[in-house]
Order: structure tokens, then sequence, then C-alpha cells
């Protein structure tokens, strides 16, 4: 006779505990797949080491995580600024009371304001050195945007490193944290970050470009405002030309380590698949 005839409670308690201790194993090798070795793998600096260990994330000025870093800059703050006006990308008015009340009429009257001033986010404690923006219709309500941090000073190039936010406002609204009015964002960063990325290769103000990780893959972040998004987690990081002068040629793309190109196709069916 079987355990299961002779004590049948016993028996079924014994066939759970196995089947528990099978899905306890199962659970913590997923999550050291998960948190450990997965992105041990794909977490990479070796285009630009200086990175490796700065925090990824901005901040607001009550300390609330903000948007991301997903792209990069390699030249000093001349090419960086030329680099922007050749591609058609204003620089933001500083946040004064007169910008203050101009954004204002330019939401709620529908007029033009392409140098708008942008909120003050913070990274290694102080504000964007630079910010920058693409108008998106008639009024400031909606536009591409960028933050840029001088972060290093000298990178593997021996020119300064830039890391920047790149994000598209859609709406001007509440925040959901401060109740405060801000501009909310598109949950699309990788979208925003391409088409910077594209703009400044289309004015032929890049030489190379390369990816180094960022916040990692994230498909429901939050913004200092409550804003959802969700990103690769990547960074792409642009090689400016020099003292403005154009690049005619192709954009040579630095390739990536395998695992971390293994990611990203993974990265992108996930989000064909659930319609993102």
């Amino acid at each position: 006779m079987t355990d299961l005839e002779i004590n049948p409670p016993a028996a079924r308690r014994r066939k759970r505990l196995r089947y528990l201790r099978l899905f306890l194993f199962a659970l913590v090798i997923y999550l050291i797949a998960a948190y450990l070795l997965l992105p041990a793998l794909w977490t990479h600096y070796e285009h630009q080491k200086g990175l490796a260990n700065l925090p990824m994330v901005t901040r607001t000025a009550q300390g609330i995580p903000g948007d991301p870093m997903n792209v990069g800059l390699i030249g000093d703050t001349r090419d960086v600024v030329c680099a922007m006006h050749e591609t058609g990308w204003y620089p933001a008015d500083p946040v004064t009371l007169k910008s203050s009340i101009e954004i204002i009429g330019s939401v709620l009257l529908d007029r033009p304001y392409k140098d708008a001033p942008v909120s003050n986010l913070f990274y290694l404690d102080r504000r964007e050195d630079l910010a920058f923006e693409k108008p998106v219709g008639a009024s400031a309500d909606r536009r591409n945007h960028v933050r840029f941090w001088r972060v290093l000073d000298q990178g593997q190039e021996k020119r300064p490193v830039w890391l920047g936010a790149a994000t598209l406002d859609r709406s001007v609204g509440i925040s959901s944290y401060t109740g405060a009015v801000t501009h909310h964002i598109a949950a699309d960063l990788d979208a925003e970050r391409a088409l910077l990325a594209t703009d400044l290769e289309s004015a032929g103000m890049v030489t190379a470009k390369y990816q180094v990780t960022g916040i990692g893959p994230t498909l429901a972040g939050r913004n200092g405002g409550g804003d959802l998004y969700y990103t690769d987690g990547e960074i792409w990081v642009l090689r400016l030309v020099e003292a403005c002068r154009k690049n005619h040629g192709t954009v040579e793309q630095i390739p990536s380590p395998a695992a971390t190109e293994f990611k990203d196709q993974i990265w992108r069916a996930v989000v064909e698949s659930i319609g993102k």
C-alpha cells in the first residue's frame, strides 16, 4: 500500500511541503538572477569608466527622485552650446518673475515661448548647468527639453563629460506629490533620447556614440511630479564635434557588450508585447 492509502493527510502534507520547497528554491534562484547576476552582466562603463559610481537619477528641490539620466555628451561648454544651437534647440530662460509670467501667458493664451524656463532639478547637490528645449505646437504647454550637468572635467576622450535628462513635456498640470503646478512628461523616455540624438547627428554635431548603464531597465518609474515613465535604462553618450566643425561623414557607433545588446533585444520585445 502507498503512503497516501495508509495515511492520506500526512502524505498530502509531505507532498505540499515538497512543492513548497521547490517553489522557494525557484524563487531564490529567480531573485539571485534578476537582482544580482543579470544586472551585473549588463552593467557596463567600459567606454566611460568615470561614470561607474555616479547616481543616475536627478532629484527635485524637495529631494524626491526626478527624471533619470538618459543621454550624455562629450565636449566643452562651447561644444555643447554650439551643437544644441545647430539642432534648433533653444537655451531655456532662467526662472524669474518675468519668465514665470511669460510661460503662464504662453500656456493660457496658446502663444509661442520657444525659450521658456524649466523648473530646476538637482544632481550631485547642484541644479542643472545647462537646459535646452525644442517647442512642440504653439505654446510652452508641450515641448521637448533636456537638462545637462557637467559631471567629469575629463573623461576617457580627455574632454568634459555631461549627463542629461531628456523628456517630453506633454501638458501642464498638478504634481501628484507636492500639489504644485508643473509639466507632466510623456512616459517613453527612450523616444525622447532618440529624438535628441537624431537631431544632433542630423546636424553634423556628432562623431561617435556609445552606451553606458543608466538607471537600468524600468517599466513603471515615477518622476518628481509623480508621472509614470519607462526606459531601457541605458544612456547614449554622443561625442560632439570640436569647435563646431560639422561632421559630414558617418557617425561611428561603438558596440556595447554582448550581454547589454541581448538585454536591449529582450527589453524591446517586452515593451512591444505589452503595447507600450
